[in-house]
Order: structure tokens, then sequence, then C-alpha cells
């Protein structure tokens, strides 16, 4: 399961919004943490973002090129600096303080 959402007006100011979700299947946690940050990147980027979803029971040596320790794995390339969050991105509070989405 890789899904790609891209979109023409993929840039805040002059910095692209890059995110990769890294999940295992169709489980659960899987699940809602794919619609929880679908949910907050539409809220606060309004689509200028690209996230891709990435099953590493699909591509399972992606967990030694990305280092990966826990899912699901949200991992926000850019802007940097990089940004790493674990879980079902249920704290909506904490991910938009986490990736910057607000200012503190």
């Amino acid at each position: 399961m890789k899904q790609k959402q891209e979109f023409d007006e993929g840039f805040i100011g002059n910095s692209a919004n890059i995110f990769r979700l890294y999940v295992t299947g169709a489980s659960p946690n899987s699940s809602r943490a794919i619609t929880n940050i679908k949910k907050i990147l539409d809220k606060y980027l309004r689509g200028k973002y690209e996230l891709d979803i990435i099953d590493v029971y699909q591509q399972p040596q992606i967990t030694k090129d990305v280092n990966i320790v826990a899912l699901p794995l949200l991992v926000r390339r850019m802007p940097l600096p990089e940004r790493r969050l674990v879980g079902d991105m249920s704290d909506g509070d904490r991910i938009i303080r986490s990736l910057g989405l607000i200012k503190s």
C-alpha cells in the first residue's frame, strides 16, 4: 500500500511540506494514523503538502533503510529539520506543535 497525495500548491512560503507515514498493513493503529494525519494536514496545510503512505509489510527492507523502531511512524522530511512522531496520530495538539503547524 503506497499512496501519494500531491498537490500543485505544495508549498507554504518557500518550504515544501513533505511527509512519510510508515504503517503496518491495515492494522487498526495504522488506519487511525492515516485518518488522523490526513485530517490534521488538510486542516493546517489545506492541501499544500505531499504525504507518502508506506506499508512496511510490503517493503520490509525499508525498516533498515529508514531506521524504523516503532510503527506507525510519521516523518516530516521537509521543511528541515526532519521530525519523527510515533503512534496513531490521535493527539492532535501534540502533532501540530511537534510539526510546527502553529506557533506555540
